[in-house]
């Protein structure tokens, strides 16, 4: 069967491919390689889907990126769905997955977070950091090999901020949101005890000084009834233990971003009244 024009795979990989897309776009790359007389590395984009990490934008479906180290690229990429980069490929920057060259966790993190908005480089910093395919130490050694590159100091700017206790793509832009306007930094998955000295939840973000808790509501949180209901009761727990709780959704965050923060000040506020 196809995968793309003059690369073809059988059945049964291609069956398997479709019930994991890392897979599937490693068919993609291969693909990609092979009709390139196997040169270029996986990275940037591809890198991620190789690894599953999350993209805040994604890549057009089918589409590859690649790099090549200077001198060895060649024409034609762009019309074959294939965006190539030219940057030098240090062997300590190189790894493999499903038996293809691709760059490691850490060289994949930076290249993104140097040609991508803050809020996407953190989105992929944190889920690298959470899912272990990087850490902050080889992070900033990457860094410092790339140091003189276009983009490198969004990169670390990017790098600093992330956080390998952010679970989710909707907590990295919630992060990224209470940054730029202007909220102190929240702590992550926080344990919150009752009174009785047993586990009441743990909860994505925490500003202990105003005693005020902040949950980020994805589509899989309320998947029925009774999830809803339990959270309903979790809340109220939360509460009777002094927490004033707020929640936020994907749409509320990136289209009124203002409300959820002021509804976040709020709860600083009264709590605050509470106190006195």
């Amino acid at each position: 069967m196809p995968i793309r024009r003059g690369a073809y795979a059988t059945n049964g990989i291609l069956t398997k491919a479709a019930q994991d897309p890392c897979l599937r776009h490693a068919l993609d790359v291969a693909a990609a390689r092979a009709l390139k007389g196997h040169t270029g590395v996986a990275s940037h984009q591809s890198a991620a889907a190789l690894y599953g990490l999350p993209l805040l934008t994604p890549q057009p479906e089918g589409a590859v990126t690649l790099t090549v180290p200077p001198g060895k690229r060649k024409g034609g990429y762009s019309r074959s769905g294939v965006i190539c980069h030219t940057a030098d490929l240090p062997a300590e920057h190189v790894t493999k997955r499903y038996g293809l060259p691709v760059t490691t966790g850490g060289r994949t993190v930076v290249d993104l977070a140097r040609t991508s908005p803050f809020m996407d480089g953190v989105v992929t910093a944190d889920a690298a950091l959470h899912e272990r395919h990087t850490s902050k130490t080889d992070l900033r050694r990457v860094l410092a090999r790339c140091a003189r590159w276009p983009g490198i100091a969004s990169a670390k700017m990017a790098i600093d901020f992330a956080d390998q206790l952010a679970e989710s793509p909707l907590e990295s832009c919630a992060r990224v949101v209470f940054h730029e306007q202007g909220l102190p930094p929240p702590e992550l998955q926080v344990p919150v005890f009752g009174s009785n000295g047993k586990l009441i939840a743990r909860v994505d973000f925490m500003w202990s000084k105003h005693r005020v808790i902040v949950e980020a509501d994805g589509l899989l949180k309320y998947d029925s009834g009774e999830t809803a209901i339990k959270e309903l009761a979790r809340d109220r727990l939360l509460r009777e233990a002094g927490y004033e709780v707020v929640h936020f959704t994907w749409k509320e965050l990136l289209t009124a971003p203002e409300r959820v923060i002021n509804r976040v000040r709020a709860a600083f506020a009264r709590q605050s009244r509470l106190a006195r």
